[in-house]
């Protein structure tokens, strides 16, 4: 079969080869993979930042945002030939910790589990690839063009869990989000804080293309300009951002809300320095009661919950998040440099 394939830590080592068709064990689905998402993880992998080959092998398969088709199950597995499904890309550790054992091996403990086409396992950017039932969600059959926006959506469906979680410490009715960055983790933040019946805001430096309208289409109100002045127009309860970028990370810290949730989803390059009174962002989180936490990865409750949003969606708005697609062969093209903070490349298989 056909696969993606990079050697972790080698600069210019992706390419697209042959290698063995997978051989399903006792308690594994065999897959037809339909496509596969590709995201900034991917391209930090490419270019050589990090990742991890299987023991014993010097090559990894990229890929971890999954779309596919069972072609065969085993008997009593509750899966049949035809269903559309993804597998989760996160393996609990083998010892295990205290979280592993109890399914919450998105919160591992001591960092030795194991990641699909990022960590020690082959990922999902192969034409066939096996999955253990136990590592496999159903989808809506309604989602054969889209479903592959499953993982991205148990990013933000973790943090919506989270977010409620919180709001458990005491009586909270929050009205309004203010998602900051309207990427694709961004919408789809916007898209379940809209599920929600939430007043749903979102803010992006972009004034041009597909984001304003997709954000209209929710029922949301797109907005420009910085974080803290939004902050000040629409009084968010709940504040996700999305961007990773470390000014806006800092005034969604800093908006002054009693009861106030910021969940942080997006991830900064280090080595930004920004001048911070430290001694007012303490006395406004401590004072307001509020929260700021961080949010990744996602364990099988998460992926339920994702399923049955996507379920929900306007499968037409959603198409409208994945902006280009190529085939297998043409896969290296979505790793060229430039600007994809905007695009959802797609690599149909």
């Amino acid at each position: 079969m056909r696969a993606l394939t990079v050697v972790p830590n080698q600069p210019g080592s992706l390419r697209i080869e042959d290698v063995p068709d997978p051989v399903p064990g006792p308690n594994e689905l065999l897959v037809d993979g339909i496509s596969l998402g590709i995201c900034g993880t991917d391209r930090e992998i490419a270019s050589g930042e990090y990742g991890w080959a299987p023991p014993g092998r010097d090559r990894l398969i990229l890929g971890h945002e999954s779309l596919g088709r069972v072609r065969s199950a085993p008997d009593g597995s509750g899966f049949a030939a035809g269903d559309l499904v993804v597998g989760i890309v996160r393996r609990p550790d083998p010892v295990p910790c205290g979280a592993c054992a109890r399914g919450e091996f998105d919160m591992c403990r001591n960092g030795d589990y194991v990641e699909r086409g990022i960590k020690q396992i082959d990922g999902f950017g192969s034409s066939e690839w096996v999955v253990p039932v136990d590592y496999a969600v159903r989808l809506d059959p309604s989602l054969a063009q889209v479903g592959v926006l499953m993982e991205p959506t148990t990013v933000v469906a973790k943090a919506w869990d989270q977010i409620e979680k919180i709001n458990g410490r005491a009586w909270f009715d929050p009205k309004t989000v203010l998602v900051t960055g309207a990427g694709p983790i961004g919408l789809l933040a916007a898209m379940l804080g809209a599920q929600r019946g939430l007043d749903v805001h979102v803010l992006d430096r972009s004034t041009e293309g597909p984001k304003p309208g997709l954000v209209a289409d929710l029922g949301g109100t797109f907005h420009t300009g910085s974080a803290a002045e939004v902050a000040e127009k629409v009084d968010p309860d709940v504040v996700i951002e999305a961007t990773g970028a470390p000014a806006v990370a800092l005034q969604a810290a800093k908006i002054h809300n009693p009861g106030m949730i910021v969940c942080l989803t997006g991830v900064s390059t280090p080595g930004n320095d920004a001048s911070v009174d430290v001694g007012a962002l303490n006395r406004n989180i401590v004072l307001d009661n509020a929260v700021v936490f961080g949010s990744v990865n996602a364990n099988r409750h998460h992926y339920e919950l994702a399923a049955e949003a996507l379920a929900k969606a306007d499968p037409e708005w959603l198409g409208r998040l994945i902006t280009r697609r190529l085939p297998l062969e043409r896969a290296l093209e979505a790793f060229e440099p430039g600007d994809h903070s905007a695009i959802k490349v797609v690599i149909d298989l």
